[in-house]
């Protein structure tokens, strides 16, 4: 789920982060003059201002746009949510699947805050352990709900086209706070995401 369709790219930071593009494509030995590359400088700068659009985004403010009081107290998931990020240490694309859910403690938050509170985090340089806690510690602070549990399960371009180079590899990271932290209430969600119930 995107959160924008169309962003408004800043004509000066576009210029210097495409010269910087430029640069980069020429010193691996590539003629960015010819016709295949001519425009990819500037095409690479707009990816990847799109691709960190988070660090201008608040988790907290998506959250509380939709937050409604209601006297419910059961677990709330939202599964099998995709997502893409930038690993930091290589600026390499990992993606995949989070799963998250809550107990709300006298407020719920409209569904599709969720995916987006996500993408908040996922479009910034990241490590999936990082991103795991960030999604957490967003939803905990500004709902205060009896608990959050966060998993996710991703590949890592890093590790599937350079290094050690499998293919197969997923790496899953978790993280729970509150009610969560009950080995009980943590069973029964990690049971209900690993489910099918449709």
């Amino acid at each position: 789920m995107p959160l924008k369709n169309v962003l408004k790219y800043d004509e000066e930071i576009t210029d210097t982060i495409s010269d910087h593009y430029a640069q980069i494509i020429g010193e691996v030995g590539e003629d960015v003059t010819r016709d295949g590359l001519l425009k990819t400088p500037v095409r690479a700068a707009k990816a990847m201002q799109f691709l960190t659009q988070g660090y201008e985004m608040s988790a907290e403010n998506i959250l509380r746009s939709a937050m409604f009081a209601e006297d419910y107290s059961e677990m709330v998931i939202v599964k099998d949510i995709e997502f893409y990020s930038l690993c930091e240490h290589h600026m390499l694309p990992f993606f995949g699947k989070a799963h998250v859910a809550y107990i709300p403690d006298g407020y719920i938050v409209g569904l599709s805050k969720i995916p987006r509170v996500i993408e908040v985090f996922a479009r910034r340089l990241q490590v999936q352990e990082r991103l795991t806690d960030q999604i957490l510690q967003s939803i905990h602070a500004t709902l205060q709900p009896l608990g959050v549990a966060v998993v996710i399960e991703a590949r890592h371009m890093c590790m599937m086209m350079r290094g050690v180079q499998k293919q197969s590899s997923v790496t899953t990271t978790s993280a729970f706070t509150g009610a969560f932290k009950s080995e009980r209430t943590r069973n029964e969600f990690l049971k209900l995401i690993t489910s099918s119930l449709h």
